[in-house]
């Protein structure tokens, strides 16, 4: 490992946690190059929702790259856009009775947070935008300045203006009323708030600790946005593609946001790819306005395509997700029971899960503990202070229970002083 020592950056995070270099993948299981495998509680930081290398997608990708299919192709209209296209409307769009344009802003979350960010000044003419608190909506300049972590946003080297933290759902353990706080800034003309051009919102936010708003906040939220014109936008990066159980995290609140951001899972192989999907209306863009050299990653779409079809031609892995979902609830649940060491408290939807420790370097040492008996986790959180899964929404049910069993055990050891 001394290579990457000698040559990488500094910046590198996650390889610090998992010590070993891995080889192959296949499922909801890595391999090291000595041989031994891991159980996948991580899932590429939600980019890999059906696991690693599925087996229908791997086939369709071999097939395209093997008769020299378009790799790169910029906007250009390609077979293999034109199938996900078809595709997305017809099978994702249309049974939702969603009409949204698409944009293909460049290959990352962040690409599409900065497109809708910039699309949302261009609608209104507006500069400011209102975000919550422990947002994460990626790292670069537009993305950071709606972003609530400092570690995150000290890292900009510059101020980040024109953005308004508000509080998110039960931020204040509920003793103030929804909204109290951004309705009277919004009302009051010596509240210097400077008028939204929009709000950017996650419905459960992943790396500001696994908290998820309820359906009734996020109905009050878009109703407020429609009823002082702000434009919503919702960030689905991690938590779309069914990680909370619907294709989109949104569906539960039965809104329709202005504009949202895909990213992560939507090519279903862990390729690059993202997208933001506008209201017909909305879409002011023009031709070039925005671009970037690999937002036509053909390859992704191929992939993203046969995801489609392959996990969302029906209902059966959105009730699946939240069969499992109820399953690592009711596991988490007997784990809080059972700790009497520290405080902790289980949170999430779906598949997007996470237990909270009062003594917050716990959260850590657990996902060390799990790492020492093959199992991959990560924290988040202000203070990394969540243990937080993000299984694979395919992971098998003995799968799912062996992971869940090196939780415990992992909680245990760590919480007894063991």
């Amino acid at each position: 490992m001394t290579v990457f020592e000698d040559v990488e950056s500094e910046v590198r995070s996650y390889c610090r946690n998992w010590p070993v270099v891995f080889d192959t993948a296949k499922g909801s299981r890595l391999t090291d190059v000595d041989g031994r495998t891991y159980l996948d509680f991580f899932a590429g930081a939600g980019a890999l929702n059906y696991g690693h290398n599925p087996e229908p997608l791997k086939q369709k990708l071999l097939e395209y790259l093997q008769r020299d299919g378009i790799t790169h192709g910029l906007d250009m209209y390609t077979t293999a856009k034109g199938e996900f296209l078809n595709t997305f409307r017809d099978k994702i769009l249309a049974p939702r009775n969603l009409d949204y344009k698409v944009q293909f802003p460049g290959p990352t979350g962040a690409n599409a947070v900065e497109s809708a960010l910039k699309l949302a000044r261009k609608i209104t003419g507006k500069e400011a935008m209102v975000n919550f608190t422990n947002a994460f909506h990626g790292m670069t300049l537009g993305a950071l300045s709606v972003t609530g972590n400092s570690m995150k946003r000290g890292g900009a080297g510059i101020p980040l203006v024109h953005s308004t933290p508000m509080p998110f759902d039960n931020y204040f353990d509920g003793k103030v009323p929804d909204f109290l706080w951004f309705e009277r800034v919004l009302t009051d003309s010596g509240s210097s708030l400077n008028d939204p051009a929009a709000v950017i919102v996650e419905t459960v936010q992943g790396e500001g600790g696994i908290n998820p708003a309820r359906v009734e906040w996020l109905q009050a939220l878009a109703e407020l946005c429609k009823r002082h014109d702000i434009l919503l936008i919702v960030d689905d990066v991690q938590m779309g593609v069914g990680r909370t159980g619907p294709f989109f995290s949104f569906e539960i609140a039965g809104i329709e946001p202005d504009i949202v951001t895909i990213s992560k899972s939507i090519s279903g192989y862990g390729l690059p790819m993202a997208l933001v999907l506008i209201k017909p209306e909305h879409d002011v863009w023009g031709p070039g306005e925005h671009n970037g050299t690999f937002r036509g990653h053909n390859p992704a779409f191929v992939t993203a395509t046969e995801a489609i079809h392959q996990y969302w031609s029906d209902d059966t892995l959105e009730r699946d997700v939240l069969r499992k979902g109820e399953r690592i609830e009711e596991a988490f649940h007997k784990i809080v029971a059972d700790t009497t060491a520290t405080e902790l408290t289980a949170k999430g939807r779906g598949l997007a899960r996470g237990l909270q420790f009062a003594q917050h370097e716990q959260a850590a040492k657990v996902c060390a503990a799990a790492f020492e008996r093959g199992l991959l986790m990560e924290t988040s959180g202000p203070d990394s202070e969540v243990m937080k899964i993000l299984a694979p929404l395919t992971i098998t049910d003995d799968e799912l229970d062996e992971g869940l069993s090196v939780v415990a055990e992992s909680v245990r050891t760590v919480t007894s002083g063991g």
